[in-house]
């Protein structure tokens, strides 16, 4: 495994040394580049989901699964598993630690999208599976824990395995049609209740022939649930938005994704989303927020990268957001695009300046 080193050995003692690194304009938020969070040869790592263990460290929960598939790439709902990597500093270097959820095929078939969030004291582990490498069958599963050990239980509103929510099988309910399950949660906590985010691809009309990936959400008086679908999307449907990250901030809720509809730019970049309630994320309060990167690190390091997914810009995927002291500070994302010689899709950071 190649990371980016560092000398210093505390979160602390990182954070009283902060490097002068590359700076790029966002409207609502600044990245600095840092460098690779994760990379393993023979391998594809996909989305590093960051929290801060009680004893200060950075725990990373990774999608990976191995190269040498016939796969390949769409191992991703083939044979991923879902690992946990640990580091000193937000910056790393991690190691890993384990699996801790294996993809145990058939009815719970590639774990996938891991998303870790503390809330209420407790570890939430948000992730997705299918049926028998079936994308029409994606189902949400939440996990929780006390620690950080991977001694996680299916949360008590879920299914026995841990299964929070399924496509709406209700006709009032905006993913009815969804044509690939419900996929890629994301959890807040707002006004004492729980807001569980999620993904379908749904129709424009009855006439569309493609679909439109749009954001929902499910909410629970309880933090593991059950969880209720509302009737509306929370983003209209047409706006294209994928791999969303929710977030409270200065009494407002935003989602980060990429610009998957080309909203605002490249679907190789990202969008920000304002919320006042977390219902409705109007359409006047979207902004273009990262872009692909080799807007960071420019073009040549680039040049002679495979590329597994994406193109040689770098298109960067699944944001995650480590939060310090209640603010958010860093920002992990993925991309398919590697110049290291037998090495898959990698994660790297961004420093957030609000």
């Amino acid at each position: 495994m190649t990371v980016q080193k560092y000398c210093v050995k505390s979160l602390l003692a990182w954070m009283l040394a902060l490097p002068s690194l590359c700076f790029a304009q966002a409207t609502e938020f600044d990245y600095e580049y840092v460098g690779v969070a994760l990379q393993r040869e023979g391998m594809h790592i996909w989305g590093s989901s960051p929290v801060i263990g009680p004893e200060g460290k950075v725990h990373l929960y990774v999608a990976q699964w191995p190269m040498d598939t016939q796969s390949n790439f769409s191992g991703w709902f083939k044979d991923c598993e879902i690992a946990h990597y640990v580091g000193d500093t937000p910056e790393g270097p991690f190691e890993f630690v384990r699996v801790a959820v294996p993809d145990q095929d058939g009815s719970f078939n590639s774990p996938h999208n891991p998303t870790i969030k503390k809330i209420d004291g407790r570890y939430i582990l948000s992730f997705i599976v299918n049926e028998n490498n079936n994308l029409k069958t994606q189902r949400i599963v939440m996990y929780v824990a006390d620690d950080l050990n991977d001694t996680w239980k299916a949360a008590s509103g879920a299914e026995a395995d841990g299964t929070i929510l399924r496509k709406s099988t209700k006709a009032t309910d905006w993913n009815y049609t969804g044509q690939l399950g419900v996929s890629n949660p994301t959890l807040i906590k707002r006004n004492d209740k729980y807001f569980l985010y999620n993904k379908s691809v749904v129709k424009k009309d009855p006439k569309a022939k493609r679909g439109n990936y749009t954001y929902g959400v499910a909410i629970s008086d309880k933090l593991e649930g059950p969880y209720l679908h509302q009737a509306k999307q929370v983003t209209e449907i047409g706006m294209g938005i994928e791999d969303a990250y929710a977030f409270n901030f200065n009494d407002s809720v935003y989602l980060l994704s990429r610009d998957f509809g080309r909203i605002k730019g490249s679907h190789g970049g990202g969008l920000l989303w304002k919320s006042a309630d977390g219902l409705h994320f109007p359409n006047t309060n979207i902004s273009r927020s990262f872009e692909h990167l080799s807007h960071y690190i420019g073009e040549a390091p680039l040049r002679d990268a495979v590329v597994h997914r994406g193109d040689k810009s770098g298109r960067l995927e699944r944001p995650q957001i480590l939060f310090i002291d209640e603010k958010p500070a860093y920002l992990y994302m993925a991309t398919g695009t590697n110049a290291t010689a037998g090495h898959g899709s990698l994660s790297h950071i961004f420093r957030i300046k609000p």
